[in-house]
């Protein structure tokens, strides 16, 4: 695979745990092992939004090849719903847990999943790429993922722009042409770093 620009959204100010009377939000839900489709279907059964980005994977066998479409967090899915809806969530067959910190559910940066479902929707190829934390900041200025802003990296001669779920601690790098961004070297890093 080529990868060549990398954009990693950051959470900028300290986590801090959500209100109870907090409005819904977007949390990643981990569930059981293979299961990440099971438990989408599920919990879209009880009128909840559900969000499971995949990628394109071609696997190779002896005797075959075969394409199909693999969570790009595997194990991990992500859904909307408020705190009253959190017990309906956890009794959802495959269901697991609610990610968080001290036993406390968080939710998903907003911008973060902002950035998955952009590069859902253009359909560019993505694949996992490894948890980023700093590098050369770009934006995109043009193409299917204006707008987005993260960190350029190459591989390969392909350019390629990585956007992490900093919860989660993992990445995706999704191909991207390399005239659709520019540096910003004259915004500054996120706090902390």
């Amino acid at each position: 695979m080529i990868w060549d620009l990398a954009c990693v959204s950051t959470i900028s100010q300290p986590l801090k745990p959500p209100d109870e009377n907090s409005k819904p939000a977007w949390f990643a839900l981990l569930v059981r092992p293979r299961h990440e489709q099971q438990a989408a279907l599920a919990l879209k059964g009880k009128q909840l939004e559900v969000f499971l980005p995949t990628y394109r994977l071609r696997k190779r066998w002896s005797d075959r090849k075969k394409e199909y479409d693999a969570p790009l967090f595997p194990r991990y899915i992500f859904c909307h719903f408020g705190r009253n809806q959190r017990r309906a969530v956890l009794e959802t067959p495959s269901v697991q847990q609610v990610v968080g910190f001290g036993g406390q559910p968080y939710p998903v940066d907003e911008h973060e999943l902002f950035a998955l479902q952009s590069v859902e929707r253009s359909g560019l190829p993505a694949a996992p790429h490894a948890f980023v934390d700093v590098g050369q900041r770009v934006r995109i200025l043009d193409g299917p993922l204006s707008g987005l802003e993260g960190i350029l990296m190459s591989l390969k001669g392909n350019d390629r722009m990585v956007l992490s779920v900093s919860l989660l601690r993992r990445s995706v790098a999704v191909e991207i042409k390399r005239d659709w961004g520019r540096g910003l070297n004259a915004i500054p890093a996120a706090a902390g770093q």
